[in-house]
């Protein structure tokens, strides 16, 4: 079976999206919970979004090593320049964390979930477990119920 990922309108779940196509759908879908979303637009953006923070803190974390010291009670303290270049990083993660949210919402819809779920990763231990595992089933056709 063929996907044709080009006629996917905005609204509805790009099954088979490339790494490309997640990313440019999740900044178009900046702030849009209803819908649904796609295994692969959901995993592309979290890899994407795992890299990029990535290197942002292990910018941060290289800059704070120089001039770093070790307090009287054994612990590190970073240098001056991680108050500097933990701020990019800051930015990233406080611009991606609410269409974040939106995506997580959207996956579970697409699971034919309410997005309400995505509160179980609140409780401890077992939580986000769950999560995780509602993240990775596969679509369920009744989830078009969430579509607007």
């Amino acid at each position: 079976m063929t996907v044709n990922t080009s006629a996917a309108p905005l609204s509805a779940p790009l099954y088979g999206a490339s790494f490309g196509q997640a990313i440019s759908r999740f900044f178009k879908k900046y702030a849009t919970f209803s819908g649904r979303a796609s295994r692969s637009e959901f995993w592309w953006w979290f890899l994407f979004n795992t890299i990029v923070a990535g290197v942002l803190y292990g910018i941060a974390a290289a800059a704070g090593a120089a001039g770093s010291t070790v307090s009287d009670n054994g612990m590190i303290v970073p240098g001056p320049g991680f108050a500097v270049a933990v701020i990019p990083y800051s930015i990233w993660a406080l611009a991606t964390f609410i269409p974040w949210l939106a995506l997580a919402w959207r996956r579970l819809h697409d699971t034919n979930r309410s997005g309400g779920w995505y509160f179980i990763g609140l409780v401890p231990f077992i939580g986000g477990i769950i999560l995780l595992v509602f993240f990775l089933l596969p679509s369920d056709p009744a989830g078009a119920r969430f579509d607007r």
